[in-house]
């Protein structure tokens, strides 16, 4: 399992990016590596460099439909004409050297010995023996040379590069069927709280249904997480304190939701104290300031707020770059696109505030960026029914209709 590193007391709150670089650097990625099929693969970390065994392409080739020949044999400016001498098609040896004369030659297949240039065969003209070509070819043309791709020897991809469907294209061209991966971290997750009922089941007086384990489950797949569902967490110190003790000996992070704010009946802060360290649980953001991040037993622990809004924000802003530091891969930055707000909107100073937005064409073709009107952190029509978010810097909380703000789709949220 990952252990933490250099937990300390700090309890002041900290600004968003201090509290993701944070909670990242006092992780370690995890041990364990295992290889799978490419099918597999995809998602995945890469457990050291992929180095290319071999060229792509692995033997010059031509780039289009046309006929191969020799630079020199062609007239430097007046028509040449050229004997036809066969064909090689795609998957053909072309092992015979090329004497004066054209090949007929098809896409990808293999560039005779000799032989130095593709003209298309729309350029040409063929009677069936003699092969007319115009005057002002080029010597190379459309030809595909060994290695011109990936030279042997090359390395590709990188150690804590994570898969995509073009990678896994590349290694099987590459002749790979099989790729060196990290482990997934596995994560223990929680919701806490005497007001959650599982979804299904009978809703009692006062009761509702748990929704952010749904939310974090999903969210924590699309991340490449394995995750532990260990259910609902009762208010009760003691109990939240044994199953915290249990969880961190074999997973590599606990996760809750809910209970770490200052509520009397926010039994997470006194648990994890109890059983280890909390380095801090306060962040400069609106939803989500109550985030708790430390460990148990050695284990890294996050706990985050109790309003699903504000668990999808700090999730976003906090969880990703800890979980991609477990996973022993770079945390993708967050690229946000710039919208016209039509609305406008006073935050808190030295706060920084997502809003829950729909962006749509406006007449000048620029995205305009509306605000749902479920404004609340436990509103989940409006994530529900939304795009994305826009930000609200810390130093610039006063926002006018019509100003330019950069927006965060959900897309790239989402993994």
């Amino acid at each position: 399992m990952a252990r933490l590193k250099g937990i300390g007391p700090g309890r002041a709150m900290m600004t968003v990016d201090e509290a993701g670089r944070r909670a990242a650097s006092l992780a370690a990625p995890v041990a364990g590596v295992e290889t799978l099929p490419l099918a597999e693969a995809d998602g995945r970390v890469l457990a050291g460099d992929i180095v290319a065994g071999m060229p792509l392409p692995p033997f010059a080739n031509s780039a289009v439909d046309g006929y191969a020949l020799r630079f020199d044999d062609l007239a430097a400016a007046a028509e040449t004409r050229l004997p036809l001498l066969g064909r090689v098609t795609a998957g053909e040896a072309a092992n015979a050297p090329l004497g004066r004369g054209a090949l007929r030659i098809f896409t990808g297949a293999p560039i005779p010995p000799g032989a130095d240039t593709v003209v298309m065969q729309e350029d040409v003209t063929c009677d069936g023996a003699v092969v007319a070509l115009p005057p002002g070819l080029r010597r190379g043309a459309n030809l595909r040379p060994a290695g011109e791709d990936v030279a042997q020897g090359e390395r590709v991809l990188a150690d804590g590069h994570r898969l995509r469907p073009q990678d896994l294209a590349l290694l099987a061209a590459l002749g790979l069927a099989r790729v060196a991966v990290r482990r997934r971290p596995r994560v223990a997750l929680f919701s806490t709280g005497d007001e959650l009922t599982e979804p299904g089941r009978p809703l009692p007086p006062a009761g509702i249904y748990d929704a952010n384990r749904a939310l974090l489950r999903a969210l924590l797949a699309r991340a490449g997480i394995e995750t532990r569902d260990l259910g609902i967490l009762r208010d009760e110190r003691d109990s939240l304190a044994a199953r915290l003790g249990e969880a961190a000996r074999d997973c590599d992070l606990v996760m809750t939701s809910g209970g770490v704010s200052v509520g009397e009946e926010d039994h997470v802060r006194a648990a994890l104290t109890a059983l280890g360290t909390l380095d801090f649980w306060r962040v400069a953001i609106k939803p989500g300031k109550p985030v708790a991040f430390g460990a148990v037993a050695g284990t890294p622990f996050l706990g985050l707020p109790g309003n699903p809004v504000a668990v999808f924000v700090t999730f976003a802003v906090v969880a990703r770059p800890l979980l991609a530091r477990l996973a022993g891969t770079a945390c993708a930055p967050l690229l946000p696109v710039p919208v016209r707000l039509g609305f406008a909107h006073r935050s808190k100073p030295g706060r920084r505030e997502y809003l829950r937005v729909s962006v749509a064409p406006a007449a000048d073709g620029v995205a305009l960026a509306r605000r749902h009107p479920g404004e609340g952190a436990g509103s989940l029509a409006s994530l529900a029914q939304s795009d994305g978010l826009v930000e609200i810097a810390e130093e610039r909380p006063l926002a006018e209709a019509g100003e330019i703000r950069p927006f965060l789709p959900y897309s790239a949220l989402l993994g």
